[in-house]
């Protein structure tokens, strides 16, 4: 009887401790775990991209945790390659939620792999937001899906008007096939329609491959004034390399998919030279704000950065910052359900000159897009 008296008297004590740590703001009596999973391509040819968007949210969760975690909780991110392979990702995310008991999702690549992972019904069985994703396609908002950048529809129209300023209006469209590509051309014809512009022709290549002969010989043979990129960063820098040996001088616009880094890799600064890029993030070569700032005094901070800095890393970052601030307003012990309660409130919060907008029905983060063009010697032009 003592004995459970005095049990009785310390779980009371741990109660008013918990109760007080959260009145004077010094945290939680029991500090969590968060672990953050990632199923995303670090091989195949998207795995720059992956690996960079890894980088980009290890920085800031290695920052908060030296700094004392979220209200006491320190962040894990853990991390498995799918090589782009859309069976893949749906497996290895479900052997994650059986063995590493992540969190929250983030960083996932490729229309077809979030699109299977959806209909799979994996974020609604396990209940798990996914932040953060890039994909070729139009993504229809769905319960747990949140994004962290604008969406591909807000991509096409910043490229199509910005032709129309220039008076360009013959235009061809280069994209992923597969169920997706029918929301973005039908994007794409709206856009054009809009400016009085015409999409001539389209053509396509398979989703994680880089086959694209087929798409280079069609736009050779129509000879449109500009041809419009909506693919992976490996693919469009195969159909720049080939269009241009093979004489095609369309202007070629991408949309963020086919980021600077990637395509420099393989290109001469000759092929490059004019090809214009949406962007949606601010540059992560360029401190416009204070969001860039800290990511730039971040990185520099940061001995044997895994990747070079890349708008990939930049994305990862803000990725990593919005889950962060959805662990800082729950109450308690965080939890997978209280992550999403978070995330549905987060209306304009602002990383600091980026601005995230969430609220149920509606997880498409932000519409923030600007385009850069590469010059002679390859470099970014806002």
């Amino acid at each position: 009887m003592r004995n459970r008296c005095l049990s009785l008297a310390f779980v009371k004590i741990l109660m008013a401790l918990t109760v007080v740590g959260f009145l004077t703001g010094a945290g939680p009596i029991f500090a969590a775990e968060i672990v953050v999973g990632q199923v995303g391509p670090m091989s195949g040819p998207e795995a720059g991209q992956g690996r960079a968007y890894a980088a980009g949210m290890q920085l800031h969760f290695t920052a908060m945790n030296k700094a004392g975690g979220i209200n006491g909780h320190k962040f894990t991110l853990l991390r498995k390659d799918d090589g782009g392979v859309p069976n893949d990702t749906v497996t290895l995310t479900r052997q994650m939620m059986a063995e590493d008991k992540p969190l929250v999702l983030a960083g996932y690549f490729g229309g077809k792999n979030v699109a299977d992972l959806v209909s799979a019904g994996v974020l609604a069985k396990e209940k798990i937001a996914l932040v953060g994703y890039r994909t070729s396609e139009i993504q229809p908002d769905a319960p747990y899906l949140y994004g962290v950048r604008a969406g591909l529809r807000d991509e096409i129209s910043k490229l199509i008007e910005h032709l129309a300023t220039i008076g360009i209006k013959r235009l061809g469209l280069f994209h992923e096939a597969g169920p997706g590509s029918t929301a973005a051309i039908a994007a794409a014809e709206d856009a054009a329609r809009k400016v009085k512009a015409t999409i001539e022709g389209r053509a396509s290549y398979v989703a994680n491959t880089v086959n694209v002969t087929d798409a280079v010989d069609t736009f050779i043979n129509m000879q449109p004034q500009a041809i419009i990129m909506i693919s992976s960063g490996a693919a469009a820098a195969g159909f720049i390399e080939k269009y241009r040996i093979a004489g095609g001088a369309a202007q070629l616009l991408a949309h963020s998919g086919a980021d600077i880094e990637q395509l420099s890799k393989r290109l001469s600064p000759e092929q490059m030279q004019g090809v214009t890029i949406a962007q949606v993030t601010p540059s992560p070569y360029k401190v416009s704000s204070q969001l860039v700032k800290e990511f730039t005094d971040t990185a520099a901070r940061t001995r044997n950065l895994e990747v070079p800095v890349s708008y990939a890393m930049m994305e990862g970052y803000i990725a990593a910052r919005v889950i962060s601030e959805a662990i800082r307003r729950q109450s308690g012990r965080p939890s997978r359900e209280g992550t999403v309660l978070a995330l549905d409130s987060m209306s304009s919060f602002d990383l600091g000159g980026y601005v995230i907008s969430f609220k149920p029905g509606q997880h498409s983060g932000s519409s923030f897009v600007e385009l850069s063009i590469v010059t002679s010697t390859g470099r970014i032009r806002q």
